[in-house]
């Protein structure tokens, strides 16, 4: 190992500051990484050379007495070469490895694992997607879903053991899990293929699910739907996907709703759209109309002289929020219909209201356009 100036390998100054330090040594390992340059020594030297200055720089008291002796000061520490990292300095390099590489420091040394192998853990959740219709939704609902899952056999209780059987250790891992290889100058541990990476194999298997600890259930469960939820709203029902690994939870449920369009109204958030028509004489002198909300009656007064295209609102009559309970509103386009085959008389009669009003109906009127503005606003 060559025993370059620790500052000079890493390009910085010596009062450089920590983060500076681990700044530096992040772009050595980027430029010089032996996956990057493949079968380059020269490059493999430089990495290592930049990790043995890292090691003496990121660490306080190393660095202190690299500054007043130099390296020299650093042998009775064992300092040259991997074996001289300590746990803070192990978690750097591992989060700076990681970042780029895509794995940790154990990985390349065969050392730590995230999760000790063979230990019970949480099984895989599930995703369905559930239709409701917009009644549903406003009011809230109990459905019934079916479900092709895993759960654990209820024989061994997901162990996969035969009763009574105890595990034995893997012959391809002596128990370690990990088979190493090397590469370059790492050595790589890669999970056993035997075991998984659980160090133990089973040699009396459960006969009821052949040593995997798990069954296929078909099973139905009841979801349910609270009122005002909307499309794209996801519902969680815990432990309810499949089973977990060596005993461990079942994953949960996740379902995703629909709402399917309605035939008359149409939804904005929490509230809600409708049209209703009216015939002109209603329109000009008011009235009051029925609307119809799902299971609810409600009237709606339409003032005197309403025009067709113009928005009431029912105040309170949308949908229930899902997170606040809070309702929204009823928003109601009111379209004045024009009356057709109409008689003579009848003719004669709005002849005459125009002229009361001084309106020429035979005269030619500039028409009157504007823009379309959103039902809601």
């Amino acid at each position: 190992m060559s025993m370059r100036d620790a500052y000079e390998v890493l390009g910085i100054s010596r009062d450089a500051s920590p983060d500076e330090i681990k700044k530096a040594y992040r772009q050595k390992a980027m430029q010089f990484h032996p996956d990057r340059n493949p079968g380059d020594p020269e490059s493999e030297e430089n990495f290592k050379e930049a990790a043995e200055a890292y090691s003496v720089l990121a660490d306080p008291e190393k660095r202190s007495t690299y500054d007043r002796f130099g390296y020299g000061g650093l042998r009775g520490e064992g300092s040259s070469g991997f074996s001289g990292f300590n746990s803070t300095i192990f978690a750097d390099f591992e989060d700076i490895l990681g970042d780029f590489f895509g794995f940790g420091l154990g990985d390349l040394f065969g050392g730590r694992t995230r999760q000790k192998p063979g230990q019970p853990s949480q099984g895989r959740s599930l995703l369905l997607e559930l239709e409701a219709t917009l009644d549903e939704a406003a009011f809230g609902v109990i459905k019934e879903v079916k479900l092709n899952r895993t759960k654990h056999c209820p024989d061994c209780r997901g162990t996969g053991l035969k009763p009574g059987a105890q595990r034995s250790t893997c012959p391809q891992c002596q128990g370690r899990g990990q088979v190493r290889y090397q590469q370059g100058f790492f050595a790589i541990a890669r999970p056993c293929s035997q075991c998984g990476g659980s160090g133990q194999i089973i040699t009396s298997p459960c006969e009821n699910c052949q040593g995997s600890g798990k069954m296929k259930e078909k099973k139905t469960i009841k979801i349910t739907v609270p009122a005002g939820v909307d499309t794209g709203m996801k519902l969680r029902v815990e432990g309810e996907g499949d089973a977990g690994e060596n005993g461990g939870r079942s994953g949960d449920l996740y379902v995703a709703i629909r709402v399917r369009p309605h035939k008359y109204f149409e939804r904005e958030h929490d509230n809600l759209l409708c049209q209703a028509s009216i015939s002109f004489p209603r329109a000009a002198i008011g009235t009051r109309i029925e609307i119809s909300i799902f299971e609810n009656k409600e009237i709606l007064n339409v003032p005197s002289g309403t025009q067709s295209g113009e928005v009431l609102k029912l105040k309170g009559k949308g949908l229930r929020n899902v997170n606040n309970h809070r309702k929204g509103d009823l928003f109601v386009r009111i379209n004045v219909e024009t009356p057709r085959n109409m008689s003579k008389k009848e003719k004669q009669m709005l002849q005459s209201f125009a002229e009361s009003r001084g309106e020429d109906l035979q005269a030619v009127r500039k028409g009157s356009i504007s823009k379309i503005k959103n039902l809601f606003h």
